[in-house]
């Protein structure tokens, strides 16, 4: 049992830290352009939004690609494996970024908005982690595509 455990909280965490990879991503490159350009807090988390969608969906895509799987298949996969862990890191991130006081407003040169954006995913990656450990212990989320990394691609008829 406690192998297993071992194993799940590996796995857990490298999915949850493969997430945040994306979701930092995308936040960074929405949080950047959307300051820069002095864009509302609405427009600028709504585009941090799609982009942390973006890269953390095509993170998980990629390798996927590069096994030999076709984009038909490995759309489904990215969704399964990754929607709830990057929906609950977006907000938790976005949520934390609204309520440091000037974090939005600081700009792309100071250092309250990268502490701020830092502070933000690493609180996102704390509350996501559990969550994607629920799933993987269930055979879902990163579960799906494990299944997939672990023995190539022979499941092309897998059945989700």
């Amino acid at each position: 049992m406690q192998g297993k455990d071992t194993s799940l909280n590996r796995t857990a965490f490298s999915a949850t830290l493969h997430c945040l990879t994306g979701c930092a991503i995308g936040e960074v490159l929405g949080m950047v352009i959307g300051t820069a350009l002095g864009w509302s807090n609405v427009a600028t988390i709504a585009l941090a939004v799609v982009l942390a969608f973006f890269f953390g969906y095509l993170l998980t895509m990629i390798p996927l690609l590069r096994s030999g799987l076709a984009l038909a298949t490995t759309l489904p996969l990215a969704f399964a494996a990754d929607t709830l862990s990057i929906t609950v890191m977006e907000i938790v991130d976005n949520a934390v970024m609204l309520v440091v006081p000037g974090a939005m407003e600081a700009g792309v040169v100071s250092f309250l908005f990268w502490g701020s954006l830092a502070f933000a995913l690493a609180v996102a990656f704390v509350v996501a982690y559990p969550v994607n450990r629920y799933l993987i212990a269930r055979g879902r989320g990163h579960a799906v595509v494990h299944e997939y990394h672990h023995s190539g691609h022979q499941h092309g008829n897998h059945e989700q």
